[in-house]
């Protein structure tokens, strides 16, 4: 098995921590007797050689020794040994690697290249060793003829349940990766589809069907998956399909712990839900289906699906949201759990199960506040998913919470959600941030979110302890910009109130590196631009990200940001999008003129949808002038899937709120328009 690995130079090989000098160990380490050991050197695979899914020039020098360890019937464990193979070289195809001489390229012409392991191993004795195969062969196996008859007669020998779901998965995959050669794969999927298969079977056979021949799905196809997913569900709760967890403390173990406690069932219900894309009324009356069953672990996946519908596509999901509400009030922790984390990401949508969670807060003040292992403790997810839906039953709870001992740092957070609603909890946030001590450790985690709350109530009765924090931030203190920031844009909040008090500290600020911020609040409340317009043109010529909000706050003055206009035009060429669309807009408010401004607007909302919201902001704004633009507008609000999720802007977020608040300002400048 490890003939010749001495001969490598695995010093001079890389992985993800650095030297490969421990892979020896680690590839020996999956052929020993002991099953401890074998575990602990898969997780070191995965954690080093194959982390999180990339390659590396290590990766490909172990390829040919995984090989042989499969080969090899006197190596245990190998079933864990080829979805490590089938994952290297799937995940080289995926990903770019820097050319056809990079490591991942080599990697997957080194699997290509021993495939034939893999046919040896379709019949093997261990049926986990035959359940991880045919992924192995539809991937890998440059004989699409041979590998259908391979799964043909597998599907038609194989009795073990799971390893005909595995035949049935790749089959599936085959008629993707092979569309010239489907037409056989789609028959042996439309027969798995029909009695006498076991229901699991039948539901994954509808799932790779969707994906590669809709047209031979039954007519009633939720009627029939819902009734499959239910007789599927009373067989496992009678016994006969178990679902194991092992406990061992590895990475591989701990991440399979986090699975869902049937992925099996979670797996062949999502395949079918992708599979119907954007056919939203049938996932729709899929996802009744499933969260109305009588098994909580069928609803509980059906939950986590609801959250990645929401997220990627817009619609009327009141009904689902609602049932989500429904699951509140179960025993199930697990179950209740999984809701509620869903609800927390809807913010306003999750109106629907607004009783529910109100039914819930008041009946468990256990979970107002979540006590955290390390650091501060955080607001409970019922009450922040209620005060997030804008639902002011939340208000004397918070208002509870503010009164107790411990008040979680994230509070002020939510308290933003609830709007005018929310006045009377003022007094209480004034009072807690006149308890934050301008130089302690933690002051950004608790005065930030207080300063965002009162910015939101518009308290201008706040001045004094704001004023207060500001004067008071010694220089070098951790986040000490963002704290200022946060204040001073309380301030602009809370508009001319107390002027002789807040115009000295902003003037004070505009020779710090809150220079800009400090400019935008001095306008708002003084509303002179001769004092502001200086600084803001000199901060245009700093590096970012200071030149996007000195053409942000340019913009608020208008034609009196006139003689700024050069420093504008030039930043628009900037190679920071984000920059670009800040002094693109700013120019256009200023001049009126936007020749130079909308074809920089229009390329940003495509190449860039994070900017879509302060492209709309710009153009609310302008009113009629920003006509050209409004095309952009009525095809967003005409689109079915959402375009700021993560996934699509490339970075963490509030997914549904964000894309929600875009939909609802496209709506209002048409409308005004």
């Amino acid at each position: 098995m490890f003939t010749g690995i001495d001969e490598v130079d695995w010093a001079s090989l890389r992985h993800a921590y650095g030297s490969a000098a421990d892979v020896p160990g680690l590839l020996r380490g999956l052929a020993s007797a002991d099953p401890a050991e074998r575990e602990a050197a898969l997780d070191g695979m995965y954690g080093a050689v194959h982390h999180q899914g990339d390659v590396y020039d290590a990766t490909s020098a172990c390829v040919p020794f995984l090989l042989a360890l499969v080969a090899s019937g006197e190596v245990a464990d190998r079933a864990g040994v080829v979805e490590l193979l089938v994952s290297i070289g799937a995940e080289s195809a995926r990903r770019e690697d820097g050319g056809a001489g990079g490591p991942g390229t080599r990697a997957r012409a080194g699997v290509r290249a021993g495939a034939e392991v893999f046919v040896e191993l379709a019949g093997d004795a261990d049926p986990s060793v035959r359940r991880a195969v045919p992924e192995a062969l539809v991937r890998f196996l440059d004989e699409p003829d041979r590998v259908l008859g391979l799964l043909r007669e597998r599907c038609a020998l194989e009795r073990d349940r799971r390893v005909l779901l595995a035949l049935t998965e790749s089959l599936g995959l085959f008629a993707r990766l092979h569309p010239e050669h489907a037409a056989e794969a789609v028959e042996l999927l439309t027969a798995q589809s029909s009695p006498p298969h076991d229901p699991g079977l039948r539901l994954a056979a509808l799932g790779r069907l969707a994906e590669c021949a809709p047209d031979r799905l039954p007519a009633d196809l939720v009627t029939v998956a819902v009734g499959l997913l239910r007789s599927r569900s009373a067989l496992r709760s009678a016994g006969r399909e178990a679902v194991g967890c092992p406990h061992t403390d590895t990475l591989a173990r701990r991440l399979r712990r986090l699975r869902p406690s049937d992925e099996e069932g979670s797996q062949l219900l999502r395949t079918l839900h992708r599979a119907l894309g954007e056919r939203l009324d049938q996932r729709r009356a899929l996802l009744r289906g499933q969260l109305t069953g009588p098994d909580a672990v069928d609803r509980c996946n059906a939950v986590w699906m609801a959250a990645e519908l929401f997220r990627e596509w817009r619609g009327d999901w009141s009904e689902p949201v609602g049932l989500i509400g429904s699951q509140l009030a179960v025993e199930e922790d697990r179950l209740r759990d999984a809701a509620v984390s869903v609800l927390e990401e809807l913010y306003g949508l999750a109106a629907p199960a607004a009783d529910d969670l109100a039914a819930l807060v008041g009946s468990r003040p256990d979970l107002w506040v979540r006590a955290r292992a390390r650091g501060a403790s955080a607001l409970g997810g019922p009450l922040r998913a209620l005060a997030r839906s804008g639902d002011h039953r939340a208000v004397p709870v918070l208002a509870q919470v503010l009164a107790g001992p411990v008040v979680p740092d994230d509070l002020g957070w939510v308290i933003c959600h609830l709007g005018p609603g929310a006045a009377s909890l003022a007094p209480a946030l004034r009072r807690r941030l006149g308890e934050v001590a301008p130089d302690s450790a933690g002051i950004f985690e608790r005065a930030v979110p207080l300063l965002s709350a009162l910015s939101a109530l518009g308290d201008a009765e706040a001045v004094p302890e704001v004023l207060r924090l500001l004067r008071g931030l010694p220089l070098g203190l951790r986040l000490r910009d963002a704290v200022v920031e946060a204040a001073v844009r309380a301030l602009e909040a809370f508009g001319s109130a107390a002027p002789s008090l807040v115009v000295p500290v902003l003037r004070e600020l505009l020779e710090t590196e809150c220079a800009a911020v400090a400019a935008r609040a001095l306008w708002a409340v003084e509303g002179d631009a001769s004092a502001v317009l200086p600084v803001l043109i000199g901060e245009l010529a700093d590096g970012r990200p200071r030149r996007r909000a000195a053409a942000g706050a340019l913009a608020r003055l208008g034609p009196k940001a006139g003689g700024a206009l050069p420093e504008l035009r030039r930043t628009v060429s900037s190679e920071d999008v984000r920059e670009r669309v800040s002094a693109a807009c700013a120019v256009w408010r200023i001049s009126g003129d936007g020749e130079l401004a909308a074809p920089v607007l229009r390329t940003a909302w495509t190449d860039a949808p994070a900017t879509r919201r302060a492209i709309t902001a710009c153009l609310a704004v302008l009113g009629p002038a920003g006509e050209p633009l409004h095309d952009l507008l009525r095809a967003e609000l005409a689109a079915r899937r959402r375009h700021l999720t993560s996934a699509s802007v490339g970075y963490g977020g509030h997914d549904v709120r964000d894309d929600d608040r875009l939909l609802r300002a496209c709506r209002e400048v048409l409308g005004a328009g």
